[in-house]
C-alpha cells in the first residue's frame, strides 16, 4: 500500500474518518511494540473480527480508542463489514478472503505508520 494511494484522499474529505487520531497512550503503545507487533496484532483483529462471513456483533466489534489497530480501523472505514462493503466494496455475506484480509492490513500500517511519521 503507498501511503498517496486515493483511498486516504477520498477517506480525508469525510469529516468523520479524517478526524481519527492516535492519541498518546496508542502512539507510546506503537513505539513500544514496534511495527512488526503492531502489523501481527492488525492481522489478528481482522482475522477474528472481520474475516468471517458474519462476525459477531458486527458494527460494534470494534472499540473506538485503546490501541493503534483500533483507531486505524475506524480511520480507514475497515471496523465493520458494512464499512468494508461502503468505502472499500467487500461485500456483506462472505468470509474475507487471504488477499482482503492482507490489503485491509496494509491500509491499517500504511495509516499508522502517516500518525507515527514513519516512511515507508
Amino acid at each position: 500500500m503507498r501511503p498517496d494511494d486515493p483511498l486516504f484522499d477520498r477517506l480525508a474529505r469525510s469529516p468523520f474518518r479524517a478526524g481519527f487520531r492516535l492519541g498518546p497512550k496508542e502512539r507510546a503503545y506503537a513505539d513500544q511494540k514496534g511495527r512488526s507487533v503492531i502489523a501481527r496484532h492488525a492481522a489478528d483483529f481482522i482475522a477474528q473480527r472481520l474475516a468471517p462471513a458474519d462476525p459477531k456483533n458486527d458494527g460494534k466489534q470494534t472499540p473506538m480508542r485503546g490501541h493503534p489497530v483500533f483507531v486505524a480501523q475506524h480511520a480507514t472505514a475497515c471496523c465493520c463489514r458494512g464499512c468494508l462493503q461502503t468505502w472499500h466494496a467487500i461485500p456483506k455475506g462472505r468470509a474475507l478472503s487471504e488477499d482482503q484480509q492482507n490489503r485491509i492490513r496494509q491500509i491499517l500500517i500504511a495509516w499508522i505508520d502517516r500518525q507515527m511519521g514513519y516512511r515507508p
